[in-house]
This record gives C-alpha cells, sequence and structure tokens, in this order.
C-alpha cells in the first residue's frame, strides 16, 4: 500500500495542474457510477496536498475530491495526450500541457471529512511529535507498538514498509505493548519514521534494512531477520529479534 510519501510525492506532481480549469473524465465503469467526473469538469484545480494516506485536490467553490489509494493505486502525472496504455484509468484530469491519470483508485469521493479523522501527518513541517504521542497514549495499553504506529487516528503516514523500517532504526521491537514502551521510546519511533520518510521524499530513495527481507541478516548485528503477522489487520512485521528484542514476540518457525 502507498504511504505517506508515495502520496506527498503525487500530491507534488500534481501541483502542475494547480490554477488550471480541467477536463475530467472517469473511463472506468466502476468509477462512473460515483458521477464525480461530471460534478469537477471545467473547474478550477485551486490546490493540492496530502494528508496521510490520502490527496486532497480542491476545486473552486470549495469543492474537494479525496483520493485514497489502498494496495494498487497509483497517480501519474505526464505531458497532455501521451498514450497512457491498456486498461481502464479512474479518473483523468487534463490541462492545457499535463494530465493526471489515477490507476485503481477505489477510494475516490467528494468531501474532505476524513481528513478530520486523522492524527497528525508524520511528513509535516515541522511534526507534531507532542500531539502524536498524545494519541499514541490514548490507544489501549496493551496495542502492540508495530500496529499502534499504522493507526492513522493516532499518527497519519505510517503504513507497515516504514513501520518496520523505522522500529529497526530505533532498536525496538514491533512486539512490545504500549503499557511498555517508554515516552522516550515512542518519540524515537516517531523521530526515526520522519526522518525516513522525509529522506525518501526528498529524493534519497528507499533504502530497506528489514521489509521483504525475512530470513536474510540483518545489517547492523547479521541475526537471521523474522516476519510474522501483527495485530487484527495482519500485515507482516519484519524485525531482527536481537538488535529489536522486547515484547511477546511469536514462537520461532
Amino acid at each position: 500500500m502507498p504511504e505517506g510519501d508515495a502520496l506527498a510525492l503525487a500530491a507534488r506532481r500534481l501541483q502542475v495542474l494547480v490554477g488550471e480549469r480541467l477536463e475530467v473524465v472517469a473511463p472506468n465503469p466502476r468509477a462512473q457510477v460515483k458521477r464525480i467526473a461530471e460534478r469537477l469538469d471545467g473547474r478550477r484545480l485551486e490546490s493540492v496536498d496530502a494528508a496521510g494516506k490520502n490527496v486532497f485536490l480542491t476545486f473552486e467553490d470549495g469543492l474537494v475530491l479525496r483520493s485514497h489509494l489502498k494496495m494498487k493505486g497509483r497517480w501519474w502525472v505526464h505531458e497532455r495526450g501521451r498514450n497512457i496504455g491498456d486498461g481502464l484509468p479512474w479518473l483523468v484530469l487534463r490541462g492545457a500541457t499535463h494530465e493526471a491519470v489515477l490507476w485503481h483508485g477505489p477510494v475516490l469521493e467528494l468531501g474532505d471529512s476524513a481528513r478530520r479523522r486523522l492524527g497528525p501527518d508524520i511528513l509535516a513541517s515541522p511534526p507534531d511529535f507532542d500531539a502524536m504521542l498524545a494519541n499514541l497514549r490514548a490507544l489501549p495499553a496493551a496495542t502492540l507498538l508495530g500496529a499502534a504506529l499504522q493507526t492513522q487516528r493516532a499518527v497519519a503516514g505510517i503504513g507497515n514498509m516504514w513501520m518496520c523500517e523505522a522500529l529497526w532504526h530505533a532498536r525496538l521491537s514491533p512486539w512490545v505493548r504500549l503499557a511498555e514502551a517508554s515516552d522516550h521510546d515512542l518519540g524515537r519511533a516517531l523521530r526515526s519514521a520522519a526522518r525516513l520518510m522525509r529522506d525518501a521524499l526528498d529524493g534519497a530513495g528507499r533504502v530497506k534494512r528489514v521489509h521483504h527481507r525475512a530470513g536474510r541478516p540483518c545489517p547492523r548485528c547479521g541475526t537471521a531477520i523474522r516476519s510474522w503477522p501483527l495485530g487484527e489487520a495482519a500485515r507482516t512485521a519484519y524485525w531482527c529479534p536481537h538488535c529489536q528484542h522486547g515484547g511477546e514476540e511469536p514462537p520461532a518457525q
């Protein structure tokens, strides 16, 4: 699933259309039934911003389009008239010289009420770590740290990959429960996530130390990296059992 840095990058690319009146079409029948294209066609795009895993496009008269990409969604921005390939995109926004194409975008709706349900954005400048910490402490004390960091109403933007990488850098286990983690621990995890995601957004790329590296040696200590489904969502956590020991880890495989 695209995480906060990917959405922030998409919003950055979409800026090329800001200020223009757009032609808007919805080639995909699943998107057509929403009748969003008809509402937006011919309106001026006034701003684009990312919040957590969402992109919000604000059109004239206060009409806001929310896009959440789920697992497979992608925004592509290129010169107008370019061959977009096979398939039916969910939405196409055409300006004078560029166009934005949304592929596999299952969550597409008018309105920004979802924004009010989000915690502070991990990519904000600067991030509101105090508010994030308070939100994490408001979650049930038995919540696993790896799941807590992905709770969007507490902290917006961190997904499974950046959770794994941030906790590896912070030397914290995803299996530690919030009751067992100090405020200092939570602060380290949040700051690691913010730094890694900001670096990726600014061009450093995504350097993976543990994510999707189960069975391979930890870059820090050489111990074999483990993986196991985490929490109710059963997203796969990756961690080094030596560098990130703590909590009630799952049984050895």
